[in-house]
């Protein structure tokens, strides 16, 4: 789909967006972003002011076509573009590359016919890799696949993060998605935390490389431009040392503690992120407990509401001028399914609405991410509460991004390019390779005769659990009980304890992370009986103690599908990926840790970088 274009009487063709017949300044193509930006934040109106200031998740519709029906307390998609005005949208449920590219021009289409016609800038949380969960990822549908964040940090190689994020961004292009709500940098040194495989590990050092490279190869280069996606890094100033591992989306797991007084150094990668010219940062809701920097002690709200953390330390003595989003729904409860999610105001809880509104904006946040108030915002600059000059200071910011992507010049997208490059079989066949190479090998026993148990032959009779049938059979003969086996293949998930009592809770996996008795001695009986393959998913760095002695081949991923798995069993892809934190050996290890030191349980059974796998010849 192409854009109308006017030709102007020296010749010059642009969008005629708000249908006056004359190029006006931030109509002009030839004009720089920031000339472009200061023209048009003196032609807005109030109300499209305002709705520059929310940024709330949407829906496509069926095949293509826009949501107009309401759904889960969601409005009409018409009622957000035309009505409020809100031209930034987190894209939750998304059809495949041609449905979504086609859902992405209808979009903004509707957004052509606002007053100045203000392109739609829609937002993703990270697509290409393996965790479902609406709230911080979504599996990779469409697009290709690859590891987590946390399994490039295994292999730690800089150059494949970097190739990463071109395709990423080549793929995001495709169908219109122009805004990341990624990387996430956030140091992953409290091992309870559930959100770290989405994290580049604990190192800040090698964390810092990681997000120059992910951020070249998503933006482009530090300024932005018409083939970027721009990227709002998160969670500053680093979400990773929670008080025992609880996340902050919880009232539980408000608070962030430093007991080793290890602020500055989750700081690292933040300010790689800014000097690589990240284009939006995202403060985290936590909020910090008894924490000091320069003599003065910092508010116990959360990073969102904290002016200190803001605009004192980001803004001022870090320098950064760009967007700060918000994550989502600080000021407003959310009602799902009968129960109540609460705001995550931590520290502010006990404020109302306008309150929490006023010390958001005062704290420096430009947009009010998952939210959607916009009648209370105008309400309390009409009556003096928020004035329309603070609105300015972040609606410039807001918009000179979308001038910088080239939104306004084209935001449309063709359908066939979409289908035709996302997925396809180049960028496949890297994520797959990138699947594989992540696959961490922290155990291989040799048999009597000093030949390792990797690669496996193929030909093998395969008792299987946790591995798709149809994958494993291409590599040996799949039998139904364990002592009829040459080899058991398994593949188990680290542990959580389940929750379910606030919306949402369930998809976070958090608490202990030993494994329950029944699943141990169920192993151990199989391992009585026939050589153990068994692979657990590291989201979060399980107790393995008891699984270590049982295992002939004990593997660590972050990850990969079926076929990666098998292909790095048998050599077929060298799997060259070491951990990339360490393995504690008792959770009495790692309550007696503290929350924000790397490395820091006693005597872990597997050291931060174990891996055995270069060892292994390939077949």
């Amino acid at each position: 789909m192409k854009p109308i274009l006017t030709t102007a009487d020296d010749g010059t063709q642009y969008r005629d967006l708000n249908g006056n017949g004359v190029l006006d300044p931030f109509e002009d193509p030839r004009l720089t972003p920031e000339q472009r930006t200061a023209d048009l934040v003196g032609r807005l109106s109030l109300e499209e002011k305002v709705g520059l200031m929310f940024h709330p998740v949407i829906h496509a519709g069926p095949d293509g076509t826009l949501a107009e029906t309401v759904v889960g307390g969601r409005p009409k998609t018409s009622d957000t573009v035309s009505g409020r005005l809100i031209t930034h949208y987190n894209v939750h449920t998304l059809g495949g590359p041609r449905l979504g590219a086609r859902w992405m021009n209808a979009l903004q289409s509707l957004a052509e016919r606002t007053p100045h016609g203000i392109p739609v800038t829609v937002s993703t949380d990270p697509r290409h890799a393996f965790v479902e969960n609406s709230e911080v990822s979504f599996k990779a549908s469409g697009f290709s696949q690859w590891p987590e964040p946390l399994g490039f940090a295994a292999i730690d190689d800089v150059d494949l993060v970097r190739r990463f994020a071109e395709i990423a961004r080549q793929e995001y292009r495709a169908v219109g998605i122009r805004s990341a709500l990624h990387p996430q940098i956030d140091l992953t040194t409290e091992p309870r935390w559930g959100r770290q495989v989405q994290c580049f590990g604990q190192d800040a050092g090698r964390a810092s490389e990681y997000v120059r490279a992910y951020l070249e190869g998503f933006q482009v280069a530090p300024q932005l431009g018409p083939d970027s996606v721009s990227c709002i890094t998160k969670h500053f100033p680093g979400a990773g040392p929670q008080l025992d591992g609880e996340d902050a989306h919880f009232p539980y797991g408000r608070e962030q503690v430093y007991p080793g007084e290890m602020f500055e150094y989750h700081l690292e990668p933040f300010r790689a992120a800014i000097e690589a010219g990240t284009a939006g940062m995202m403060p985290y809701y936590a909020m910090p407990q008894g924490l000091v920097r320069n003599g003065e002690p910092i508010e116990e709200v959360g990073f969102g509401y904290n002016k200190q953390i803001l605009t004192g330390l980001l803004r001022g003595e870090l320098g950064y001028d760009g967007a700060i989003v918000s994550d989502w729904k600080l000021v407003m409860d959310r009602d799902m399914d009968g129960r109540v999610f609460p705001a995550r105001a931590w520290g502010a809880e006990h404020l109302s609405a306008r309150e929490r509104v006023v010390k958001v904006l005062d704290a420096g946040v430009d947009q009010f991410g998952g939210e959607d108030f916009t009648d209370l915002l105008l309400t309390m600059v009409r009556d003096g509460e928020v004035t329309e000059a603070r609105l300015d200071v972040s609606v410039s910011r807001l918009l000179l991004v979308k001038f910088r992507l080239g939104l306004f010049d084209d935001p449309f997208v063709d359908e066939d390019a979409a289908e035709e490059l996302v997925g396809c079989s180049e960028f496949a066949a890297e994520g797959f390779r990138a699947q594989a190479r992540s696959f961490t090998v922290l155990k291989v026993e040799r048999d009597d005769e000093d030949v390792p148990a990797l690669p496996i032959r193929s030909g093998q009779r395969l008792y299987v659990e946790g591995v798709d049938h149809t994958v494993a059979a291409r590599y040996g003969t799949l039998v139904e009980h364990p002592e009829d086996a040459d080899l058991a293949v398994i593949r188990v998930k680290a542990p959580f304890e389940a929750r379910d009592d606030i919306p949402m809770e369930r998809k976070f996996h958090q608490g202990s992370l030993e494994f329950p008795p029944g699943l141990r001695y169920r192993l151990r009986r199989i391992a009585d009986r026939v050589p153990v393959v068994l692979d657990v998913e590291l989201e979060r760095p399980a107790v393995l103690t008891p699984l270590v002695d049982l295992a002939t081949v004990l593997v660590g991923s972050f990850g990969g599908g079926d076929e990666a798995f098998f292909a790095a069993l048998t050599g077929e892809v060298h799997a060259d990926a070491t951990l990339p934190m360490e393995i504690p050996r008792s959770m009495a290890a790692v309550r007696a840790s503290r929350s924000d030191v790397p490395s820091d349980t006693v005597d872990p059974v597997f050291p931060v970088r174990s891996g055995v796998r270069r060892q292994v010849p390939t077949a």
